[in-house]
């Protein structure tokens, strides 16, 4: 098997532009303490990212605004997102979210 020189080269460069930025911060964030409030800040991001994800599938459906009456994950997402602030379970919340959408799938 021969290797062409110019799609090793697209490889490698796709390599270095993925690995520098995560590899970057964190050299560079590692060396330095950040002040409390970074870190608070920091602290709300992951929840920020998963919120604007769970939102968009949950409210959207082909770009578009879902009628509520009509939105069937939307009604598996309440007993789901109960679940998952009563229990703080994943495998529970993820049980019930799978449930939900199935029954609800299944009746309408």
């Amino acid at each position: 098997m021969e290797v062409r020189w110019d799609v090793f080269l697209i490889i490698l460069g796709a390599a270095l532009v993925t690995f520098i930025p995560r590899v970057a911060p964190l050299m560079i964030l590692s060396r330095f303490e950040l002040p409390e409030w970074g870190m608070r800040w920091l602290n709300y991001v992951p929840i920020s990212v998963m919120a604007a994800l769970i939102g968009q599938e949950i409210l959207l459906n082909d770009g578009k605004f879902s009628p509520i009456a009509n939105n069937v994950e939307l009604f598996a997402a309440i007993p789901t997102f109960w679940i998952a602030i009563k229990t703080r379970s994943l495998l529970g919340t993820v049980l019930v979210g799978i449930v939900s959408i199935m029954i609800l799938r299944m009746f309408f």
